[in-house]
């Protein structure tokens, strides 16, 4: 086909198109590679594309890590280690060997007696010694698990034994409940506390069961205050008898007093009237002298 049928169908060819100025988009890239694409040129344009997306990255990671509160910015550094820097975990576990509760403190710390004029210099014993001064100390509690091999555990009782009377009103073994026939028992406290052996006398309110646990190698002292038997009740009442009729006695005895007296003055009264009538009756001479006085007077 020749060009002037491309005229025709509206194709413009070659020399028109150099006429009018317009080239083929893709001449320069086919005719010259070499001086559009340079090897160096290509490499630097590399490098800067990278060194700009990995700042971009930077800045966009910087932001959204500071955007964070403390606690997501500790667990996303402690899932990233995890995650890339593997078998090195041993070095992230606590050292639980320094870590101790209030509890632990007041074990390490306490002692069974404390002397009034002793002051605590560290916390640890000031915590010990609050904890002591809130203990009872007039009952102690009793652990005789292995009373056979003569081992006693002993402690002071707290707040809540108090109000529920265990240990003065209820037997004073921990695993005990009972109620009845308690005796009183002084004992010889020997322990060793801080390597030093120390005493100290303390009383246990127990059962018989558990009294002949205590006593099993040796007799402790019953300190138990003996009841009053009711014959010095009966002696009581009868001496409260004897006075009470002894008062009665006297009661009638004075009432038979004052009867006596008021009879015998009832007496003498009668006897004043008859004395009266008896001077009143006077004989025919006498009153016969008694007028003749009275005209010599």
């Amino acid at each position: 086909m020749e060009f002037t049928e491309l005229a025709e169908t509206g194709y413009e060819t070659d020399e028109e198109n150099q006429k009018s100025g317009y080239h083929k988009i893709g001449d320069d890239l086919c005719r010259k590679p070499a001086t559009l694409f340079k090897r160096g040129s290509l490499k630097t344009r590399k490098d800067e594309f990278t060194t700009e997306s990995s700042k971009a990255e930077g800045v966009r990671h910087r932001s959204s890590f500071f955007s964070m509160t403390a606690y997501d910015r500790h667990k996303q550094m402690i899932n990233n280690y995890f995650l890339y820097y593997k078998g090195s975990t041993s070095a992230l576990q606590q050292d639980r060997s320094r870590l101790k509760r209030d509890s632990d403190i007041v074990r390490e710390h306490h002692q069974f007696l404390w002397e009034s004029n002793e002051e605590a210099q560290s916390w640890e014993k000031r915590l010990a010694k609050k904890y002591y001064d809130k203990l009872y100390k007039e009952y102690c509690i009793c652990d005789l698990r292995f009373y056979k091999e003569n081992k006693v555990a002993l402690r002071w009782r707290t707040e809540k034994e108090l109000v529920e009377g265990k240990g003065q009103f209820s037997c004073g073994e921990k695993h005990c409940s009972e109620k009845d026939h308690l005796r009183t028992w002084e004992v010889n406290f020997a322990y060793a506390e801080h390597g030093q052996k120390k005493n100290a006398l303390v009383k246990l309110r127990l059962c018989p069961d558990c009294s002949y646990k205590l006593n099993y190698h040796k007799k402790k002292k019953d300190i138990t205050k003996k009841v009053k038997k009711p014959k010095h009740k009966k002696k009581k009442e009868t001496y409260c008898q004897r006075k009470e009729e002894s008062t009665a006695e006297d009661t009638t005895e004075s009432t038979c007093s004052v009867e006596l007296q008021q009879e015998q003055e009832a007496a003498e009264k009668e006897d004043l009237w008859s004395k009266t009538i008896q001077l009143g009756e006077k004989s025919r001479e006498d009153e016969f002298d008694a007028y003749i006085e009275d005209l010599f007077l």
